[in-house]
């Protein structure tokens, strides 16, 4: 026989039927109140989970994050309607055993102290029964039932960074044009006329030619012109290099918190 250790985690777990189709999510845990056993799971069915079915835990399994019933998903489908909300009565109890074939249903008669001091059917009137949920001193009436306390949660702001895209930097070489003016030195022949006498050193020069005659001489003369010649001169390497710059930003945003009020008697807190 199992015992609640070994069940009390299929709380919240997906329901599959004995052929590994889904049947719903696995809302609560019934116990034996003389043996403290489990007896009894109730799933929550239909389209939106908001039917709840009570199936035998009785060859159940675990089976990795579902729990495998022993039952097709058309028994579980077609069980009594039996309200969850509190303890099995006994005639509930009888209607389940025949639907799910069991015979071994033991009859109570109301006299033999099945309870277990849980006090979930203290006031439940005709409905004390033989099972009751696993420890659970109140119930959820807005939605399945976890555990005996409620819990309260607030958001905290969590502020971190993301690394996007900013903007972009392209280095461009264009070209643009210049004056430049240098100074440069340039020569240049002139002539000039020089006399000298006639001598015995260049007397012999002076009368090779007749004597009296029409001549020409000719010199040539030579200046030098500026020249320009331009040619592409590597002056220097460039490319873009990156710094990393921390600044303090601030940031703001709205967070929400929960706050647990009751509205018991005031009387009845003391």
């Amino acid at each position: 026989m199992r015992t609640l250790e070994d069940v009390q985690t299929w709380r919240g777990r997906t329901a599959v039927d004995s052929n590994g189709d889904k049947i719903g999510k696995v809302d609560e845990i019934y116990l034996d109140r003389q043996s403290g056993e489990p007896e009894w799971a109730t799933v929550s069915t239909g389209l939106f989970g908001h039917k709840t079915t009570f199936v035998p835990i009785e060859g159940a399994e675990d089976s990795g994050d579902e729990v495998r019933l022993a039952y097709t998903k058309d028994q579980v489908k077609d069980a009594p309607n039996v309200d969850a909300d509190a303890a099995l009565s006994t005639e509930e109890e009888q209607r389940l055993y025949q639907h799910y074939g069991r015979g071994d249903y033991d009859e109570w008669d109301g006299n033999t102290d099945r309870t277990d001091g849980l006090g979930l059917a203290d006031d439940a009137g005709d409905r004390e029964g033989r099972f009751a949920r696993d420890g659970q001193v109140g119930h959820d009436t807005s939605g399945p039932t976890t555990d005996e306390a409620m819990t309260r949660s607030e958001e905290e702001l969590r502020v971190g960074t993301e690394r996007r895209e900013s903007g972009r930097a392209r280095l461009r070489k264009y070209v643009v044009t210049d004056e430049v003016t240098k100074t440069v030195p340039v020569q240049r022949e002139e002539v000039r006329i020089e006399r000298e006498p006639i001598t015995d050193a260049n007397a012999g020069q002076a009368l090779d030619g007749p004597a009296i005659s029409e001549e020409e001489h000719e010199v040539v003369l030579h200046a030098e012109a500026p020249v320009v010649e331009k040619r592409a001169v590597p002056k220097e390497r460039v490319r873009l290099e990156k710094d990393t710059v921390t600044e303090d930003e601030t940031v703001s945003d709205e967070v929400r918190k929960e706050r647990i009020e009751t509205d018991a008697d005031p009387d009845r807190r003391r």
